[in-house]
């Protein structure tokens, strides 16, 4: 008898030995658990005490030199700002002449040392297509691409002047440029036209009007030491007096004519005075003629 009490009791040792083991379990998993919900409560104040302090001015930095460096290590702070900007927004030249594109670059408030950007220049036909890089320099080093290769430099006449300078200026070199200057995360851009002065002239072919495809067209303007005319060139070219009936291809693949006298048949009486467009046609399929763009006028269009 006493030996079976013995035995209960012993039983019943072990199992409020594993009752208290179960609960030292639960205990430590609910304080581990309550650890991690103060924590990831402490860190949601941190994160919106920084976020409230935070910067909320997009494009502002300040400079920290590590070292005593040249500055090419970053910390972005409010503080600074690059600025970017083009003197003027078209520049206007000759075929074969030479044209200056300003653009310069400055900081408010002006850093304490020299700072190392990066400068690139690129280019948007006037006839449209894809934007196309000119040059690329960081401090004294350059490099120009394509067709601009030998043509350009950079001017660097004083701190922050980045002005692109072109040589031997081509018929086909207009269109749309821009200044971009980045400084480590910074990124600022301005934009320069460049227009060439000259005259634009219909052609048609030999055998009759509307004879060119957009193709034929180019070949067209190019034995006439030309080039097909952008829109902005017929435009000027109506305020300045041109009246053409016909209709002819220009640089963008569209079809249009000006019109300075409206009559019957050239659209009608109704339609006022301007430059009309048949829009963007098929480049191999349909016939026109074409406004070419030239430096000077030689012989009879």
């Amino acid at each position: 008898m006493f030996m079976l009490i013995g035995l209960f009791d012993i039983a019943h040792r072990e199992s409020s030995m594993k009752f208290e083991d179960q609960n030292f379990v639960i205990t430590s998993r609910m304080m581990i658990s309550c650890l991690q919900t103060l924590l990831l409560f402490g860190a949601q104040l941190l994160l919106s005490g920084l976020a409230l302090t935070a910067p909320t001015t997009p494009n502002n930095f300040f400079y920290h030199d590590f070292l005593n460096g040249n500055g090419n290590n970053e910390i972005y702070f409010s503080g600074v700002k690059l600025h970017v900007d083009s003197a003027q927004p078209s520049v206007f030249s000759v075929r074969g002449g030479n044209a200056t594109l300003p653009c310069r670059f400055w900081y408010e408030p002006e850093p304490n040392s020299p700072r190392e950007v990066r400068v690139k220049w690129s280019w948007l036909p006037a006839a449209g297509g894809h934007e196309t890089d000119v040059l690329v320099a960081i401090g004294p080093r350059s490099r120009s691409f394509g067709e601009f290769r030998g043509r350009v430099q950079l001017r660097q006449d004083f701190p922050g002047d980045t002005a692109l300078v072109m040589t031997r200026l081509r018929l086909n070199d207009t269109g749309r440029y821009c200044c971009e200057v980045v400084d480590g995360l910074e990124d600022k851009s301005s934009s320069v036209h460049l227009e060439l002065q000259g005259v634009v002239f219909p052609y048609q072919h030999s055998g009759g009007y509307y004879h060119l495809s957009f193709l034929r067209a180019q070949q067209a303007c190019e034995e006439q030491d030309s080039t097909v005319a952008t829109f902005r060139q017929l435009f000027q070219s109506w305020k300045e007096g041109l009246d053409w009936c016909n209709a002819g291809w220009l640089a963008d693949g569209t079809v249009q004519y000006p019109i300075t006298r409206p009559r019957e048949p050239c659209g009608g009486h109704d339609l006022a005075p301007g430059v009309r467009s048949y829009g963007r046609r098929h480049l191999h399929l349909h016939r026109y003629d074409v406004f070419c763009f030239a430096s000077s006028l030689q012989g009879e269009a």
